[in-house]
C-alpha cells in the first residue's frame, strides 16, 4: 500500500441518492401517477395519436377548435363532433379498463398473490388494452382526415405549427 492509499483509513461509503421512485410508493396504483389515471379516465389523448397528428392526419378536437379558420361546413362540424363524441366515449371506457387492469396488477404484487402465470395474464391484458386505446386514438385521426379537404388538411398543419407560412405569422410582434 502506498502512502497515498486511503485503504484502512476512515473513508465514508458513497452517498446513496434516493431513487426517482421515492414517494411513489404511496400511489394508489404504483405504475400510474394521479394525472395519468385522471387522463385515462377522461379519455385524453396522452400523445397516443402523435404518429397521426404529426404526419398530416388531423384529430377532431383540434379540427373543431380551428373550425372557423378551416372554414368547416355545417356537415363537417356535425360529423367531427359526432366522431369526437364517439371516440371520447370509447377512450374513456378503454381508459377505465386499463386503470382497472393496472390496479389488479398492483394489488397482485401488494398482496403477494403473483406468480409467473398471473404476471403473464396481467401484462397481456394491460398490453392489449394499451394497444386498443392507442388504436382508437389513431383511428379517430384517420376518420377525421376523411372528413376534410386536402386544402383544409394543409391549413390545419399550418395553424398547428407543423408546416408552412402560418408558423411565422404566429410569431409576429
Amino acid at each position: 500500500m502506498g502512502a497515498g492509499s486511503t485503504f484502512g483509513q476512515h473513508s465514508h461509503p458513497p452517498a446513496h441518492q434516493a431513487s426517482p421512485y421515492a414517494g411513489q410508493q404511496t400511489r394508489e396504483i404504483k405504475a400510474l401517477s394521479p394525472t395519468q389515471t385522471a387522463d385515462l379516465l377522461a379519455g385524453k389523448g396522452m400523445e397516443l395519436a402523435k404518429a397521426a397528428e404529426l404526419n398530416g392526419y388531423p384529430g377532431p378536437v383540434h379540427t373543431l377548435e380551428l373550425a372557423a379558420q378551416l372554414e368547416l361546413s355545417t356537415g363537417q362540424k356535425q360529423a367531427s363532433e359526432a366522431l369526437m363524441n364517439r371516440h371520447q366515449a370509447e377512450a374513456r371506457d378503454l381508459g377505465a379498463q386499463l386503470v382497472q387492469a393496472e390496479r389488479a396488477l398492483d394489488q397482485a404484487f401488494a398482496s403477494r398473490q403473483i406468480d409467473a402465470a398471473r404476471l403473464e395474464a396481467h401484462t397481456e391484458s394491460i398490453g392489449r388494452l394499451q394497444a386498443l386505446l392507442r388504436k382508437s386514438h389513431l383511428d379517430t385521426h384517420l376518420q377525421q382526415t376523411t372528413l376534410l379537404t386536402p386544402a383544409q388538411i394543409t391549413r390545419y398543419a399550418q395553424l398547428r405549427g407543423y408546416a408552412g407560412p402560418a408558423t411565422t405569422s404566429l410569431h409576429k410582434h
